[in-house]
């Protein structure tokens, strides 16, 4: 990794910037997650250690990420926490293997409309659940019911019941996402770097220290190493059932989609290297097999860490691998500092996440597609919500297979009859196959022996022999009885040879699916 002096320096500060950034992300999604803030700083210890020296995406920085935090959250309710580290050992087995077989490219194949749903139930989940931490409350049992029951905390914030002090951990709650609006929006562009997350949490924590609040607080041992849960090899034998191997390729699944589609956003920021997809997977599976073995929580590629370090100007990767060497500095050096942070206040940043992660600019770009995608979208979104992450995914895949079948299949047919000169147009768009030929065969018929007949095809994405035959039949017919037929042949016969090449005809369909 070639290096210059001027280079060094804006890596150096942008490193700065993503610790600042990681810091409080690591740990609140760690707290969302249902397992200790250990495991989140762990994580992104390795995420930029060692994931950073290897990413096949340069710009990208690697760690815990909120879009995971509703499966672990689920694997530690179902499995408990000593299991986790065994699943995602083998999610990074899994990702490496996927990876050293050149599959990093297959995931940038599924629909926009499936991921940015998965997004945004994911997000609806974390605001849902995260909403109740805030007020130093339980999440509920499901995401459906954290989010119906989001009054009664509210309720809760308001006027407290019993003596308790959930209005003064609501109130750290909202003090931390008021101070993190106001700071983006306002806050001097000399101060910019500064994360708004970090000023707002300093904030509510100095204000909760200040005034000796009693809310609950996040607990960070003074030793690190000695909080490190290994996976033990009773617990990887443990592996060997059906539901944790489903758990491990369900978590490999969705980390591999999220690391990737971050990628493809990083790419857009910056006009420096692209991204190497596969080798991209292979280092979040060689990641995810260390996070694993100390029993962190899974990583992923994280868009917010990974457009803070672009934004910061950050040239080489020395500045995602420099972002790790601070947070081991920071906790090994001063634990008791993170102590004093109140849980209501993380909780606060997880529940703004939550927020961004629907992201109503998402639905409008769907939009310009129609409304097909855009009902994937919201299905999925629903599934997600009403039962779990992985029915919602495998839901939102189906829809968008069923989508993708019609456009192959579908066919329309526009007949404009001129009566008074016994003319008639006919425009053919979507996917003439033998599927559709029925429709085509009824549809031509039904024209007037004697009327002059002009057919229009630039709107056909599509068209096989079977289709090409019943033309040339038809239009042998029609002279016969007197007509006259206007086919512009030999277009129609090089688009016949165009579309029957897989290669054109998948870019051509892929265009309009989206």
């Amino acid at each position: 990794m070639h290096l210059n002096r001027k280079d060094f320096a804006k890596d150096f500060l942008a490193s700065l910037v993503v610790f600042l950034v990681a810091l409080p992300l690591c740990m609140g999604i760690a707290i969302a997650s249902g397992a200790s803030p250990v495991t989140g700083l762990t994580t992104g210890i390795i995420g930029g250690l060692v994931v950073g020296f290897i990413a096949g995406s340069p710009f990208q920085v690697s760690g815990p990420a909120a879009g995971l935090a509703v499966i672990v959250y689920e694997l530690i309710q179902t499995h408990g926490i000593g299991m986790l580290g065994p699943i995602v050992l083998l999610a990074g087995a899994i990702q490496l293997v996927a990876g050293l077989c050149k599959a990093g490219q297959l995931f940038r194949a599924i629909s926009p409309a499936v991921i940015y749903g998965m997004l945004a139930g994911i997000g609806v989940l974390i605001f849902a659940g995260q909403f109740h931490v805030m007020m130093d409350d339980k999440p509920k049992g499901t995401g459906l019911l954290n989010l119906i029951s989001i009054p009664e905390a509210i309720y809760k914030g308001l006027w407290p019941l019993d003596g308790s002090t959930h209005h003064l951990a609501a109130f750290l709650g909202v003090l931390t996402i008021t101070i993190l609006l106001a700071w983006n929006k306002f806050a001097p562009a000399q101060l910019k770097l500064i994360p708004g997350a970090v000023v707002a949490v300093a904030v509510a924590t100095a204000l909760a220290g200040m005034w000796k609040l009693p809310v609950q607080y996040i607990q960070i041992p003074d030793n690190l190493w000695e909080a490190i849960q290994w996976s033990t090899p009773d617990n990887l034998a443990g592996l060997w059932n059906s539901d944790l191997l489903f758990a491990a390729f369900t978590l490999a699944f969705v980390a591999s989609a999220e690391s990737l589609l971050c990628a493809t956003a990083v790419d857009h920021m910056h006009d420096g290297p692209r991204t190497n997809y596969d080798r991209e997977m292979v280092a979040q599976g060689v990641g995810n097999l260390l996070c694993g073995a100390v029993g962190g929580l899974p990583m992923t590629g994280v868009i917010v860490r990974s457009s803070a370090n672009v934004v910061a100007g950050a040239k080489t990767r020395l500045s995602a691998v420099l972002h790790g060497g601070w947070l081991l500095v920071f906790v090994a050096a001063v634990p008791f500092v993170l102590n004093l942070v109140p849980t209501s206040s993380l909780a606060a940043l997880l529940v703004y996440t939550g927020y961004k992660l629907v992201n109503p600019a998402n639905i409008r770009r769907l939009l310009k597609y129609g409304h097909l995608p855009l009902a994937v979208y919201a299905v999925t979104v629903i599934v997600i919500v009403v039962t779990n992450l992985l029915t919602g995914i495998l839901v939102g895949l189906g829809l968008s297979i069923v989508k993708l079948l019609y456009a192959f299949s579908h066919m329309g047919i526009r007949i404009e009859k001129q009566k008074s000169v016994n003319h008639v147009e006919v425009h053919l768009y979507g996917s003439a196959t033998f599927v559709r030929l029925p429709k085509l065969a009824d549809a031509l018929e039904q024209i007037p022996g004697s009327a002059a007949v002009d057919i229009h095809f630039h709107d056909l994405d599509y068209i096989d022999h079977a289709c090409l035959e019943v033309l040339s039949s038809w239009e042998q017919q029609q002279v016969k009885k007197g007509g006259k037929v206007s086919v512009e042949w030999d277009a129609l016969m090089q688009k016949f040879h165009q579309t029957n090449s897989l290669q054109p005809m998948a870019a051509q369909k892929a265009d309009r699916s989206q």
